[in-house]
């Protein structure tokens, strides 16, 4: 599952409080075992992510406990049936495709152009005469 922009935008963010210890990320058990994130994240928190607290909850889950310990899962199943010989080839196709996704970034983006409602061709709301 690749990333949004937003959830890139968010491991920024938390990257920062976590350098800046405001926040930390502790692994919790209760018969499993999952991560979660830890210290006061009230206000503060809410206006650097720019989101509620449970909202901050719910991206931190999916992003920590859903997509990254999947990753794991699924690498470990791979390198227990075919060794890590893999991984050498697989670490060099993700650093080509992270490398074309910022020289892509990089590049500016032309969207695709749009008529103007001009009172000759269109009718108020976008209707054609």
């Amino acid at each position: 599952m690749n990333l949004s922009e937003k959830d890139k935008v968010f491991l920024e963010r938390l990257k920062k409080l976590c350098d800046e210890r405001q926040l930390e990320i502790e692994i919790k058990d209760v018969g499993v075992k999952y991560m979660v994130l830890r210290q006061n994240y009230g206000d503060k928190v809410e206006l650097r992510f720019s989101m509620t607290r449970q909202g901050v909850r719910w991206r931190f889950h999916r992003l920590f406990n859903e997509i990254y310990v999947s990753s794991y899962e699924t690498i470990y199943w791979v390198e227990s049936s075919f060794g890590t010989g893999l991984r050498g080839m697989a670490l060099e196709i993700v650093k080509e495709r992270v490398e074309m996704r910022r020289k892509v970034n990089k590049v500016a983006f032309f969207g695709t152009p749009r008529r103007e409602y001009g009172d000759s061709e269109y009718k108020t709301r976008g209707q054609r005469l």
